[in-house]
């Protein structure tokens, strides 16, 4: 039976193509808000983290109605460090809009997210979007998005897939690129024509796939998934099934399906809804809420394994415990116990040490998004140097290798060459895509990325942009020396003088201002050359009877360089850790005599 009035869809997109715009014209345009009501950019961005880098992370729902049609969309993440989000709401969705920006054409997390999606059947619109950019070629772009289906074996019925070119910005949607259209009608026209209304059995046993899980101050924990077989109710009693077997009955609080915005109580949902439930414990991503009596488990989509592991461990430097709220183990082991509820792609192993737990994500900006939330939460810790997870396989050492696009100024080539040919990178593909501008393709290991972006925008004096994506295991490609000059560490307690930050400032780059508390083993700079440098930026100029020619002259100081936490993490060496607090990110040594 199909459910003909519900369509469930997907936004996929590489970041920044414009997903989270179209969102928010969309619920515009279908009347969620009143005509005086005042909505914010990006709507769905709905935590600080999200707002404040422009990305989105976790994946959303949302439900906007349309000629009596109930269109259920997630607003999924476009980054592959968080493409467990994609992976798990797959089986929720039916379909897919696929963005791809008119200038910048398919990008490395374009083929990502597609693949994903192909691979799991879905039917696929592309989506054009950003049609009035100058630069824009979406014949081109149209012609590159079907080499990449073909390229990623996608089946004749998705290769027929139509197309359509919007401007999100203004809200509006064409079948001819040439003409900008008026509104989006015709994007939600071929929403109904095309993606497959959801299919399933009224007459069978009860089967929910838990897809996400949600959290409420008053309710708990909620879980999010899609009806695939029978019915629900509230005050059912059902059972959670996993691979672990089924659980003990229990009973459902309370039933919502999205409108807007908004979760709306219903006392009952069919096949093909989207639907949030309360009341239940013990379930995660991947469980099935099913019948007491007939508890069968639908299949879920594996997860991508992690390839970045981090060490986490309670703050041990001198100003522990000034700054944070929870600055027990216990509190962080908690914390990172919560995290694995709704982070399906995370990873968190106990150690030898009581102190330290060993999080496994897949990459640096997943682990350090999860870092910035726990700081932000009143959390204190320190975090080791990031480490690629390898693998054996048929005896073999191996490790992750990233698939690293470049656009560059032609005259940055050679430069960008030159500082990936010391990481062990593979050239596979060099062509010129925009006037002045070339577009090169390496296959990179993972660790040979650690600390690249700082280095690549200095090279390319911040005109270059890059994208990277996991493209697979290769043999170890042997030892990789990432950073060239050492640190500047403080020599003693105290707080940062002028004078002394004079004299450091000469052998290095420092980090800190003058007035600045630190510690001895503190990190302050880097130096200008290999190895460490102890130096004592505390020291005061003591006052003499002797004055001489100069002594009055005011001491000039460079602007330290500002580093935020995932430049951090790129700078520290092994022996080195990022002292997280809830108001400062420091680095130190792990010996600091």
């Amino acid at each position: 039976m199909k459910q003909d009035r519900i369509r469930n869809l997907a936004i996929i997109a590489h970041v920044d193509h414009g997903k989270t715009t179209l969102v928010d014209g969309m619920l515009k345009q279908s009347g969620v808000f009143h005509e005086r009501q005042v909505v914010e950019d990006r709507v769905m961005d709905r935590n600080d983290l999200e707002r404040e880098r422009g990305i989105t992370i976790m994946a959303k729902n949302t439900a906007i109605i349309y000629k009596d049609y109930r269109f259920n969309i997630v607003d999924t993440p476009g980054h592959s460090d968080f493409g467990g989000e994609v992976e798990r709401i797959v089986q929720m969705v039916n379909g897919v809009l696929l963005l791809v920006d008119a200038s910048e054409g398919p990008m490395p997390q374009t083929r990502f997210v597609l693949k994903k999606a192909l691979a799991s059947g879905l039917y696929p619109i592309v989506v054009i979007n950003k049609i009035d950019r100058p630069q824009a070629r979406p014949v081109e772009v149209l012609d590159e998005v079907l080499d990449l289906f073909i390229e990623l074996e996608a089946s004749d019925e998705q290769l027929d897939f139509p197309v359509i070119y919007t401007n999100a910005r203004t809200g509006t949607a064409s079948l001819d690129p040439a003409i900008s259209g008026d509104n989006l009608m015709a994007l939600f026209e071929m929403i109904i024509a095309k993606i497959p209304a959801p299919e399933g059995d009224p007459e069978q046993p009860l089967q929910v796939g838990v897809s996400m899980i949600d959290y409420d101050t008053y309710v708990g924990r909620q879980a999010v998934g899609r009806v695939s077989n029978g019915s629900l109710r509230v005050r059912q009693e059902v059972v959670v099934a996993s691979i672990d077997g089924a659980g003990n009955r229990q009973r459902i609080a309370g039933l919502y399906i999205f409108d807007g915005l908004k979760k709306v109580p219903v006392e009952e949902a069919g096949i093909g809804e989207i639907v949030v439930i309360t009341g239940l414990d013990g379930f995660n991503v991947g469980d099935t809420v099913c019948e007491p009596e007939q508890a069968h488990m639908l299949d879920f989509v594996p997860i991508d394994e992690p390839t970045v592991a981090i060490g986490i461990q309670v703050n041990k430097s001198p100003f522990s415990g000034r700054e944070g709220t929870y600055v027990t183990s216990r509190k962080l082991g908690e914390r990172l116990i919560r995290e694995l509820e709704s982070d399906v792609s995370l990873r968190v192993t106990p150690t030898a040490s009581p102190d330290t737990f060993i999080v496994s994500g897949r990459g640096e900006l997943h682990l350090s998004i999860l870092i910035e939330t726990m700081r932000r939460e009143g959390y204190e810790f320190e975090v080791s140097r990031p480490q690629i997870i390898e693998r054996y396989i048929d005896g073999q050492r191996c490790e992750p290798i990233e698939e690293l696009v470049i656009e560059v100024p032609e005259e940055y080539v050679g430069v960008v060459m030159e500082g990936l040919g010391s990481r062990k990178s593979e050239m596979v593909n060099m062509t010129q895509k925009n006037e002045g501008f070339m577009y090169m393709e390496f296959l990179v290991p993972t660790r040979g990325l650690f600390g690249f972006r700082s280095q690549f925008l200095t090279d390319t004096r911040g005109m270059g942009t890059m994208h990277h994506l996991l493209h697979g295991y290769a043999p170890h490609r042997g030892e990789i020396d990432t950073r060239q000059r050492g640190s500047v560490v403080a020599h003693e307690h105290g707080e940062t003088t002028a004078y002394g930050l004079e004299n450091a400032q000469e052998r290095g780059e420092l980090f800190v201002a003058a007035g600045t508390p630190v510690y001895r083993g503190m990190i302050v700079g880097e130096n200008s050359r290999p190895g460490d440098l102890v130096v004592n930026v505390c020291k005061k100029k003591h006052l003499t009877n002797v004055r001489s020619s100069s002594s009055d002259m005011a001491i000039k100081l460079s602007p330290p360089r500002t580093m935020n936490l995932e430049q951090c993490l790129e700078f520290i060496a092994d022996d080195e850790l990022v002292e997280i607090t809830p108001l400062t990110i420091r680095m130190r040594k792990v010996a600091m005599s």
